[in-house]
């Protein structure tokens, strides 16, 4: 078969010549205000798709019109550095300059090891898997909607609303997160006013739609990751005795707190307990499957994003939290189960070390990291609200995309839970708050675990439908023995959140307190098996065989085999470097 490789750019292309595809829309014809989204005019419905992806096509590609069509509403804004710093910097956060300490404190520094390191080894599975699909699928709503198409559209009903619901009740923790870590410098105004400064702050950056969205993460990942650096250089200094030696790091530190007070706080109870906080810390890692929707080459762009997340948990997460464990003992009073900087271990350790300005400076950073997991928050649960609606598992309303690309009424859905941070303001909003923590405290691993079934299911149904593997212009490093790696390792911290659910750390008097407890950790469950359940009552639709699975809808890439083996061997034939530098950071 003769080589015949194109990438076609189709956002130029009309759709005149056949009247079966959607009008094609044309953001550039708008005037700079509309796109931006700043007057009136781009508040109306976009007309149609605007085709701006590329469709990577060899001599599969019949009718390339249709393929074009077949795109999502989103436009494509995201540039390809916006997707790298999501994918290295978009989740660091909440749960890595805050929730590690109380994980500290509850499985000591070799229990916190262990759960980031197996949770991050499931992560790195989960990633490469939905960079493989997402790359030739890039749909709206990203796992969500293949999950609807490779498992079950009940099953993904189920997936899609948790989801939603995930990041809805993120939001308003994160609002009163962002204000009591504002507190670490006594500012001495109500936390309720703070809560609505940074309400304000996202609602202007929300309005910006995408861009707003991709820059600010750009912006914030570039400051979270130049602080963790700095952090590892400083804590290495401190830990080797090369503090201010009017601090608690004058001396040599080395490994003084794995012996005393130990490297478990409560053994292996202690281990299992810090699963969920590990999990928690990483929640939003698979947004670049979702914004993968949004940059118009996946095929280029996706590969470095996949691998930076390898990065991320190497450098970033696994480096820093052993500086901590070196630096702090679990013992230290500040990190039982205060809130804000004052449970930070990335704060402690640097007051101890009294360097001056540098806590400060952390604690500046702390609420870009917590603002920036607010806009997330928006940004996840609308795109996933937007595909539910796009697909009927939620009202037709939520399918509205404006003019700026902006699902308009899917972000209103998400912001109008951004008021529940105001009830921590009052004496019952602790118990409010931990029950809305509870309805998401195991979402998250529930959408790895659809990831990697998604996976599974794909490669089954590509395998039987004549493909090869060859075909795909980008490969899950494990295979499909990496997704069955995920799905091993997802359920096995569920059972490890059992455990401690029935058999807590701290021990518990009495049923109601048992009970109490026990639904505080496993709430999620019951609630993804009741939307479970009412989506199949509702569209009454069963799992379609492997065989019959549709894998041509929304794919972008249609090389053939031969096309693939002549582009991988033009690749091989470059220089050394250049082939060490696209294993480790492209494709």
């Amino acid at each position: 078969m003769a080589h015949k490789s194109k990438e076609t750019d189709v956002s130029s292309t009309s759709s005149a010549s056949s009247p079966n595809v959607p009008t094609f829309y044309d953001p550039s014809k708008e005037s700079k205000w509309t796109r931006l989204g700043l007057n009136f005019e781009s508040f109306k419905r976009a007309p149609g798709v605007t085709a701006g992806q590329v469709v990577a096509g060899g001599n599969n590609v019949e009718d390339l019109e249709k393929i074009m069509a077949d795109a999502p509403m989103l436009q494509q804004k995201m540039k390809p550095r916006h997707l790298q710093m999501i994918a290295v910097g978009g989740s660091i956060g909440t749960g890595l300059f805050v929730g590690s300490g109380l994980a500290l404190n509850t499985g000591g520094p070799g229990g916190v090891l262990i759960a980031w390191l197996l949770i991050g080894i499931m992560l790195v599975n989960v990633t490469q898997a939905i960079g493989e699909m997402s790359i030739l699928y890039p749909v709206s709503g990203g796992f969500y909607t293949l999950a609807g198409r490779f498992l079950d559209p009940s099953f993904a009903f189920a997936m899609g609303w948790n989801y939603v619901f995930q990041w809805a009740v993120v939001l308003p923790l994160e609002l009163t997160v962002a204000a009591t870590t504002v507190n670490y410098w006594n500012t001495g105004l109500p936390i309720a006013v703070w809560i609505t400064i940074f309400l304000i702050l996202i609602t202007i950056v929300s309005l910006f739609g995408t861009l707003g969205f991709a820059e600010e993460e750009f912006w914030s990942s570039c400051l979270k990751l130049f602080v963790v650096i700095m952090f590892l250089f400083i804590g290495v200094i401190c830990i080797c005795g090369g503090g201010p030696k009017d601090g608690a790091y004058g001396t040599y530190v080395g490994g003084r707190y794995w012996s005393d007070p130990g490297p478990f706080a409560h053994g292996f109870k202690g281990v299992c307990a810090v699963f969920v906080t590990a999990a928690f810390s990483f929640a939003g890692t698979e947004l670049v499957g979702l914004a993968v929707s949004e940059t118009p080459n996946p095929r280029e762009t996706m590969p470095a994003a996949v691998k930076g997340t390898f990065w991320r948990i190497t450098l970033i997460y696994i480096s820093s939290l052993t500086i901590i464990g070196l630096l702090l003992p679990y013992t230290e009073p500040r990190l039982f189960g205060g809130g804000g900087a004052a449970a930070s271990p990335f704060v402690i350790a640097l007051d101890h070390a009294k360097i001056k300005g540098i806590p400060h400076f952390i604690n500046a950073t702390i609420c870009v990291s917590v603002f920036s997991i607010g806009l997330s928050c928006i940004y996840a649960g609308s795109r996933t609200l937007t595909a539910l609606g796009e697909t009927g598992y939620a009202p037709r309303i939520f399918a509205y995309v404006d003019k700026s690309s902006r699902p308009i009424f899917s972000i209103m859905a998400i912001m109008a839970f951004a008021p529940l941070a105001y009830i921590n303001t009052v004496a019952a909003g602790d118990i409010v708050f931990k029950w809305l923590l509870a309805m998401s405290g195991l979402s998250t691993l529930f959408t790895w675990l659809a990831i990697c079934l998604c996976h599974i299911r794909f490669r089954k149904a590509w395998e039987l439908q004549g493909h090869s593997v060859e075909e795909l212009p980008f490969k899950a490093l494990g295979g499909v023995y990496g997704s069955w790696f995920g799905v091993i390792l997802v359920v096995l911290v569920f059972i490890a959140q059992l455990y401690v659910a029935i058999s807590p750390v701290e021990p518990l008097h009495g049923a109601a307190e048992i009970a109490d407890n026990f639904f505080s950790v496993c709430l999620a469950v019951p609630i993804v098996l009741l939307f479970w359940g009412v989506g199949f009552a509702w569209k009454r639709t069963f799992p379609m065989k492997a065989s019959e699975i549709d894998l041509d809808s929304g794919r972008k890439s249609w090389l053939t085999v031969e096309e693939m083996r002549q582009y991988r061997a033009e690749r091989r034939n470059a220089p050394f470097f250049t082939r060490v530098y696209r294993i480790l950071f492209s494709n």
